[in-house]
């Protein structure tokens, strides 16, 4: 799809948000992920008792690693970021499942709305596809 000519450029204010977006996120999910290959106590123990097997744990960090380099790079960022929506939602029905306070139900889904932010404030061609009127 090729951008509307119409679609207002980018500002420099506009790209710097969505590198800090992107910046905090991808640091965040790398930390998490990078935390499942470790297995530190505190990351079994969480797994555990949200009633997942320990044995799942460094595959959930190497599928979230893989996904957030795919969304860190920008010529995949949009695959990634499909992906990443798809983890995050599978955390989120975790958190309900067992019954967890409002921020742990609602901490993965912020976590989507900023890279999706990320991503409609850098890319004219999903903005675009999802024009917001003000």
């Amino acid at each position: 799809m090729v951008p509307d000519s119409k679609a207002a450029p980018i500002s420099k204010k506009t790209l710097w948000a969505g590198r800090i977006l992107s910046t905090l996120v991808v640091l965040f999910l790398l930390m998490d992920g990078g935390m499942k290959l470790f297995k530190p106590a505190v990351v079994v123990e969480t797994t555990v008792r949200l009633g997942w097997p320990e044995s799942v744990i460094v595959g959930l960090g190497i599928l979230l690693l893989v996904c957030t380099v795919l969304y860190a790079i920008p010529r995949t960022s949009i695959l990634g970021a499909i992906l990443l929506t798809g983890y995050l939602g599978g955390a989120t029905a975790t958190h309900v499942r067992m019954g967890e306070p409002l921020f742990p139900v609602l901490f993965p889904c912020l976590l989507g709305l900023l890279l999706w932010g990320r991503l409609f404030l850098r890319d004219v061609r999903l903005r675009a596809l999802l024009p917001l009127r003000s």
